[in-house]
């Protein structure tokens, strides 16, 4: 990405994401141990990149080592090696032969099994990949933003306490934002974002937790992004005082 040396405090989100070329990275290196609020931004990015990273990771299900377990049991071992010896008409051998029936039947029944298994273990596979597909898209869609070279950083405070950052691309009219320290939303309850637009409020997302998320809409005419606790669900337009009401980077 190309920036002016002017424009070194901006550099901290593609820094944190290592897409800076390298005179700009060397300038920013240099400028880093000289700036607290550069070491702040790098870090806080660098955090978010992680829990990015974790949303996109695929987890086994938490049953699947439970249905293995119990499928193993069903499983008939294999008998015991013994050398070959001649075979004698015994009481031992006819129960044996009629064993072997047995045998396979159980077989049958243990292939079952395992073919259940297998087919719910591909269901859930598909259901994982497809979130890990969407995590990642997401993952994309954020590093895009604060890659951008005209990326521009706000940071507020929710009267909750929570800590937020927007990063916002005039070129991509997208931002980002950030949450840190949001407390738990009460049950039935949601956060929700909007974007201002002459004082018009429009729906932009949601935030459920402290992360970073895409802001859904165009943010080209908007000039401020606000944070609202509104029912599960969201709402179509404000049904509560802002917690947070800032000024969109310029």
């Amino acid at each position: 990405m190309k920036q002016h040396h002017s424009d070194v405090h901006t550099l901290a989100a593609a820094y944190a994401l290592n897409a800076l070329e390298p005179a700009e990275r060397k300038a920013f290196t240099d400028h880093l141990p000289q700036c607290q609020a550069c070491r702040e931004e790098v870090a806080e990015f660098e955090a978010t990149a992680a829990r990015l990273a974790d949303a996109a990771a695929q987890y086994p299900p938490a049953a699947m080592k439970h249905h293995v377990m119990a499928a193993v049991d069903g499983v008939r071992q294999l008998p015991p090696r013994v050398p070959d010896t001649a075979p004698t008409a015994t009481f031992g051998s006819a129960l044996r032969r009629r064993a072997v029936p047995l045998a396979l039947a159980a077989s049958v029944v243990a292939a079952a099994s395992f073919a259940g298994l297998a087919a719910w273990q591909n269901q859930q596979s598909e259901q994982y990949q497809q979130r890990a597909t969407q995590a990642e898209q997401r993952l994309d869609d954020v590093s895009t933003v604060l890659a951008a070279p005209d990326a521009r950083t706000a940071h507020g405070r929710a009267s909750n306490g929570a800590a937020t950052t927007v990063v916002a691309s005039e070129r991509q009219n997208r931002a980002v934002f950030t949450a840190s320290g949001l407390p738990a939303p009460a049950p039935g309850k949601t956060y929700q974002l909007w974007l201002d637009h002459d004082g018009t409020m429009r729906p932009a997302g949601f935030i459920r937790q402290d992360g970073t998320v895409l802001i859904d809409g165009d943010t080209a005419d908007a000039g401020a992004v606000g944070l609202t606790l509104e029912p599960a669900g969201g709402s179509r337009r404000p049904t509560s005082a802002p917690l947070l009401l800032m000024a969109l980077p310029t």
